[in-house]
């Protein structure tokens, strides 16, 4: 019974330290417009989020899991009251990794540093 324990806790041990990444995706909205932009809304899979503005130059950071499969998109309001929207990449359960959104003044720049889907 001991001999069990001691497999048992050397397995969660070596399963601990072997840096298990978690599948999760870190967003980062930045704003490169040049002005303050308002009502930022990311959709993703099964779900969004967003922030009721965003100072020129500023970024905004975000976490989540994805759940399902299904393409991003952004959307934003500039200082002149116009809506913008851009289509970005689509995601797949189980990635995980970095995503840069990018808001510029003649549009978006994704940059998805994501793994490969399985």
């Amino acid at each position: 019974m001991s001999r069990r324990i001691l497999a048992l806790v050397g397995l969660v041990a070596v399963f601990s330290l072997s840096g298990c990444k978690s599948p999760y995706v870190n967003v980062t909205v930045r704003n490169d417009t040049g002005a303050e932009v308002t009502l930022i809304e990311v959709d993703y899979p099964s779900a969004s989020f967003g922030s009721d503005s965003l100072a020129a130059g500023a970024v905004y950071p975000y976490r989540f899991k994805i759940i399902g499969s299904g393409t991003t998109k952004v959307s934003w309001t500039d200082p002149a009251h116009k809506q913008h929207s851009s289509t970005g990449p689509e995601l797949h359960e189980r990635q995980h990794g970095p995503l840069t959104i990018t808001l510029t003044p003649t549009g978006v720049q994704w940059d998805a540093q994501l793994t490969p889907k399985d």
